[in-house]
């Protein structure tokens, strides 16, 4: 099975998006759907995706949720709910209760935007944590460089949970890379239950003038700390589009680990997503 592991859908018309008010998202501030993804989908030959959340709601995870039980190609739902709410582990059941629960495989929080570096830190969190994994559930890691400290003592704090680092923490790419990125990322790799996405790169250098040549060293350099067991394509439609189609993005991301060997390529295009979410084929 060729998994997409990060898509995305939203309709701003009837649901409200903080991130996306920036004058330059513009070109994507408009509804986007199954029926937008699904011939894209088949045109990139890819068999099922993963949808995650947008936007700090129980009502679109729920929502989700609806999307996935009628459509087969969604194999599995990040969402969101509360981390620090007391009550989590009760929202949790009643997510999984719901019609497409059993494809809630995961949560996640825009953490790269809370004021405080250490989020993920506090205790308050952590006791949430601590209830994702109970469930089962993988936690999703929306982080940038200057959160990666936080997330690697938090990846060693819960060596039983499952985590998976999307974007690869979106690497300064569009200014050269960072050698902090390079360092947090190897210390980041360095705990076997963190998976990595490799995805939204090409948002992250300049939308109008990148290749598969230019993201390849980040890829590399992921590719190098996690193995190829633990990397997982993700398409990151429609916030894609700002840089480029839908083909133009999976096929510079399957040039790059093309480079990296056919296992790694294979592996990334589906069995790892499988492994870090616990994926049921539908």
């Amino acid at each position: 099975m060729i998994i997409d592991g990060h898509q995305h859908f939203w309709d701003p018309a009837r649901a409200d998006y903080p991130w996306m008010n920036a004058p330059e998202l513009a070109p994507i501030r408009r509804a986007f759907g199954p029926a937008d993804l699904a011939p894209l989908l088949k045109e990139n030959g890819i068999d099922a995706s993963i949808v995650v959340q947008c936007r700090s709601a129980i009502e679109e995870t729920e929502e989700f949720l609806r999307v996935a039980s009628v459509t087969p190609s969604v194999i599995g739902v990040v969402g969101w709910a509360d981390l620090i709410d007391d009550a989590l582990g009760n929202t949790l059941d009643r997510l999984r209760a719901l019609p497409g629960g059993g494809k809630l495989v995961g949560l996640r929080h825009q953490v790269h935007d809370e004021a405080d570096p250490d989020w993920l830190l506090r205790a308050d969190v952590k006791r949430g944590l601590a209830t994702v994994f109970d469930r089962g559930l993988t936690y999703d890691l929306l982080v940038r460089t200057r959160e990666l400290p936080a997330a690697i003592a938090t990846a060693k704090a819960f060596p039983e949970g499952r985590f998976v680092l999307d974007h690869a923490a979106k690497p300064p790419i569009a200014d050269g890379g960072s050698a902090e990125w390079f360092d947090r990322i190897a210390a980041l790799a360095a705990h076997g239950n963190v998976w990595c996405k490799v995805s939204g790169l090409a948002t992250e250098a300049t939308w109008s003038d990148w290749d598969a040549e230019r993201l390849f060293p980040f890829v590399q350099h992921v590719a190098n700390c996690f193995g190829e067991d633990r990397l997982i394509f993700g398409s990151d439609w429609p916030v894609c589009l700002l840089a480029g189609s839908y083909g133009e993005i999976k096929g510079a991301l399957d040039a790059c680990l093309a480079q990296l060997g056919p296992t790694v390529r294979q592996k990334a295009f589906g069995a790892n997503a499988q492994a870090a979410y616990r994926l049921v084929a539908a």
